[in-house]
């Protein structure tokens, strides 16, 4: 996969309840090469459950997704796998299998990050899954699971072995969650020891971060989450950064209310009355903006398209008052 992450270096994690196909659709638009779905459930998948299947959507903008499964059974993983692959074709770029979300009702059941605690039960289900589908499988984990016992190393070596294409790791320890620094160079500890691509994550929120990722770590691609949240154009500067550029100027606060208004239309017409989930897309949009704090409240009680609306216009109006103010 060397020659794949050459052409594809700036790639939008996967995250559940936020990189739906609206924020997909838009971070795409600012220079993503690549995005994930949101995790999916195999266990969902084996229900037939049109909850999970409606995950492996693509956006309007997408010609090929990685789609992150997530499970503990080396069976059930490798079947839905191979459903995903027959039912996707050529619009799948890759599987990823989720050992890496910190998440306590993911991690309780055994999925996600726990996996890194059964590395025996990792290496199965990586080769099950690889054994059951042509598309290449990776695998994205974190340093270790215990704070302070860092085992990203071997664990990636084990995880090359069983037949993965690829590695993408984040720099912080499971029970850590998103607290303090992510590690950068456990992640360039893992790329000197293994032969396969690694994808760097954690704590990239501006395009001199993305540069500052590949130099520390010598990384393939670079892996963006949090700091897209309403902040597409982190891909844009992050794009320019790399390619030596100056990274294009931020976004003003109209420009930022702006692309949340087109946020909020793009999820109501891919997911209609779920456009309740916006609000936290609009938290972000917000941050740090005049009027922020009030529009907080009323974003809270959100219910349609044209609440947004009113909500943007009353931010805007605020926020135009602000600057005559001087």
């Amino acid at each position: 996969m060397h020659d794949f992450f050459r052409q594809h270096r700036l790639l939008l994690a996967p995250m559940a309840g936020v990189s739906d196909e609206a924020l997909r659709t838009l971070c795409r638009e600012q220079g993503a090469d690549l995005t994930y779905t949101e995790m999916v459930s195999a266990k969902g998948l084996s229900y037939a459950n049109e909850k999970t299947r409606h995950l492996l959507h693509l956006a309007p903008a997408e010609d090929q997704v990685a789609v992150q499964l997530f499970g503990h059974e080396p069976d059930t993983m490798a079947a839905q796998a191979a459903w995903i692959e027959d039912e996707m074709g050529d619009s799948l770029a890759y599987l990823d299998i989720n050992m890496g979300c910190p998440a306590r009702k993911i991690t309780s059941k055994g999925d996600g990050s726990a996996l890194m605690r059964d590395p025996e039960l990792a290496v199965a289900i990586v080769g099950a899954v690889t054994a059951a589908v042509k598309h290449p499988v990776t695998v994205k984990f974190r340093r270790g699971w215990a704070e302070g016992d860092e085992t990203c190393v071997e664990f990636a070596r084990r995880m090359e072995e069983a037949g993965a294409a690829a590695l993408a790791v984040h720099g912080r320890f499971a029970e850590q969650l998103y607290r303090g620094r992510a590690e950068w160079d456990a992640i360039a500890r893992v790329k000197r020891a293994v032969g396969v691509p690694v994808v760097g994550n954690g704590d990239v929120r501006t395009g001199a971060d993305a540069v500052a990722l590949v130099q520390r770590t010598g990384v393939d691609a670079v892996m963006i989450a949090r700091g897209a949240e309403g902040n597409p154009w982190l891909f844009a500067q992050a794009k320019a950064a790399l390619a030596g550029d100056p990274e294009p100027d931020a976004p003003s606060a109209g420009e930022r209310i702006d692309m949340a208004r087109r946020h909020a239309r793009l999820l109501f017409e891919r997911q209609g009355r779920n456009i309740v989930r916006m609000r936290k897309h609009a938290m972000w949009y917000m941050a740090g903006l005049p009027g922020a704090a009030v529009a907080r409240e009323r974003i809270n009680a959100c219910v349609t398209l044209e609440d947004f609306d009113r909500v943007f216009d009353e931010l805007l109006e605020c926020i135009r008052d602000h600057e005559a103010r001087g």
